[in-house]
């Protein structure tokens, strides 16, 4: 990966019960969960600051607490970086997302109403829309907030911060995968997860959601298939 490549990060208005340090936080999390800052990126306080014009102190926090999300790495140089993906680590955060997110949907099953699945139809339409446009940024962070939606119907919910940690660590790394394929096999397991809602079938609704989960990673058929893959995507030679 280009340690220069360009960096294009979304930047929202903050609003004013917002400390400057919780919207730069909050801005770079974003920035790498949806993949705008790409694995192998190398970073500095100063390139940050400017690009999101504030002073280099909140700056400074916000990487600190990414990097002890393990979201950033921190190198001895001060520079920081996106973490390049290995095969294993990759296999790790999807079998954990596996293993979290089903339960997670099964648990929120009780909660949902009609107007929490009204929300839910609209999201998987507005994926739907944007897939015809192939908006690959937009497919994935309407995705995450199709399964956010889901899962915090849950008042006593406690693992979002677990899930959207691994997606922290898998955002980059995913973003550059939909790059790099020549065909993306998307298939959409929503409708299947809100018909499982429906009838309240929560076994239904953890198989869809771990059907969703599985087909998203679908180009990592195999640990070879996976380690070529992150080799061509990356360039990285580990």
């Amino acid at each position: 990966m280009d340690k220069k490549s360009p960096i294009e990060i979304t930047l929202t208005e903050r609003d004013d019960a917002v400390t400057i340090t919780q919207w730069v936080y909050q801005t770079l999390r974003n920035a790498v969960m949806n993949g705008q800052i790409l694995p192998g990126r190398a970073l500095t306080i100063r390139e940050l600051a400017g690009i999101l014009d504030v002073s280099p102190m909140p700056v400074r926090e916000a990487l600190r607490q990414l990097a002890a999300e393990n979201a950033l790495e921190i190198q001895g140089n001060r520079r920081v970086m996106v973490p390049q993906m290995t095969a294993m680590k990759f296999n790790e955060l999807c079998e954990a997302r596996i293993a979290i997110e089903p339960h997670a949907a099964a648990r929120a099953l009780p909660y949902i109403d009609s107007k929490r699945l009204q929300e839910l139809r609209d999201l998987d339409y507005l994926i739907d829309q944007a897939q015809a446009e192939e908006n690959l940024e937009q497919v994935n962070i309407l995705n995450q907030n199709f399964h956010r939606a889901l899962y915090t119907a849950n008042p006593h919910q406690v693992t979002l911060p677990l899930i959207e940690s691994l997606w922290l660590q898998l955002g980059p790394f995913m973003r550059l995968a939909s790059s790099k394929l020549e065909e993306h096999y998307l298939v959409d397991r929503h409708n299947e997860a809100m018909s499982a809602i429906e009838k309240r079938d929560a076994f239904a609704l953890q198989l869809a959601i771990s059907a969703d989960i599985r087909e998203g990673i679908a180009f990592a058929g195999t640990p070879e298939l996976l380690h070529n893959f992150i080799q061509q995507a990356t360039g990285s030679s580990r």
